[in-house]
């Protein structure tokens, strides 16, 4: 006898996009909803904490209503900006098996009014909640892209506020082998970009700037963003190098090129995260490396992946890029995971900014 497909509502509202996704048993995306507010927080630079959890308020359960295709709210605003895959047809709150909701990391304002959300909704309907963590959510979202990818295998996070290096032992445990000791990849992208005046979010505008430049400045004489011979990252002397280099060029009255500064500033960022990657998988004896979060987006740090993987033998796993970035059908891939586990919360889970 065929077992019942399992349905689950996914939210996410970690920090500037509003999500809400329907996900069939971990893998199929029946839909995903995402509300950016990136046009919002552009002309302030970067995202605004009280901005943000203020619009995921009027937001959320309107996002929620367009994944699951109810009125759930009636006489709310429309969402802006609002993205659909495969949008769902004829699934009701009832067709739910479970709710999964990020509640770490993130903004704490942010996540609350998803948590609170979530918790609402699955004391309506009576369904179980699922506590997801937006960066093992990540990882799943490769669950989503690639149906033959099982663990175990060497996955790199890596996004605006996480830069680490984990052990993925099965579908809901995870080892930690490496973290960011300051700066995340993706912020120091961000500040990078707004040294050289490109618009919020910098990592997309450095790609973009990057493609016309060379790598030809020696960012090495200064820092290393390795973190130490282990596993660890550091970018913020990186990123103090780059600024640095600007600042003394305008001091000099002398003219730089940003193209070539992007291209150099990017050579110099995503090496350590290949090479200590590719290294991960080679010490642990893995043939598969998933790589995911924001910034693995990017078009050279998948060009150097595919590089590396290829010669070593290993199979590379990134999801496409609209999976790159926040959503909640990586959290409603995980909270299946987690169902199947029995790792479920109660009606007393709150929001926390950081994993510890």
């Amino acid at each position: 006898m065929k077992q019942k497909v399992k349905l689950i509502l996914g939210i996410e509202t970690s920090c500037d996009e509003t999500s809400a996704a329907v996900v069939a048993d971990g893998r199929e995306i029946l839909s995903n909803v995402v509300s950016s507010q990136i046009e919002i927080h552009r002309r302030f630079g970067g995202v605004v904490p009280e901005i943000a959890s203020r619009n995921h308020t009027s937001a959320v359960m309107n996002i929620v209503g367009e994944a699951l295709k109810i009125p759930l709210l009636s006489g709310g605003r429309e969402a802006d900006g609002v993205e659909k895959i495969s949008p769902s047809g004829g699934v009701v709150l009832s067709d739910i098996d479970a709710i999964a909701v990020t509640c770490a990391p993130g903004l704490i304002g942010a996540l609350l009014v998803g948590v609170s959300a979530a918790k609402a909704l699955a004391y309506a309907a009576n369904k179980p909640l699922i506590a997801v963590s937006h960066t093992k959510a990540h990882i799943a979202a490769n669950y989503l892209a690639h149906k033959d990818l099982q663990p175990p295998f060497i996955c790199l996070v890596v996004s605006g506020g996480h830069t680490s290096i984990l052990l993925a032992e099965s579908y809901t445990q995870y080892t930690t082998i490496g973290s960011a000791l300051d700066d995340a990849c993706g912020e120091a992208f961000d500040k990078v970009a707004r040294v050289l005046g490109l618009q919020y979010p910098g990592g997309p505008e450095i790609d973009r700037l990057a493609k016309t430049g060379k790598p030809v400045i020696d960012f090495y004489k200064t820092t290393q963003p390795h973190g130490g011979s282990g596993y660890d990252f550091s970018y913020s002397g990186l990123k103090t190098a780059v600024v640095n280099y600007i600042n003394s060029k305008k001091m000099k009255n002398e003219e730089f090129s940003a193209a070539d500064i992007a291209a150099s500033f990017s050579e110099h960022a995503i090496k350590p995260l290949v090479d200590k990657t590719v290294r991960a998988a080679l010490e642990y004896g893995l043939k598969k490396i998933a790589v995911c979060g924001g910034v693995s987006a990017n078009s050279l740090l998948r060009e150097r992946f595919l590089q590396a993987c290829a010669k070593n033998n290993i199979k590379l796993y990134i999801p496409p890029p609209e999976l790159c970035t926040d959503n909640a059908a990586m959290v409603a891939s995980l909270g299946y995971y987690m169902l199947e586990a029995g790792e479920v919360a109660g009606l007393d889970l709150n929001a926390k900014a950081s994993e510890r």
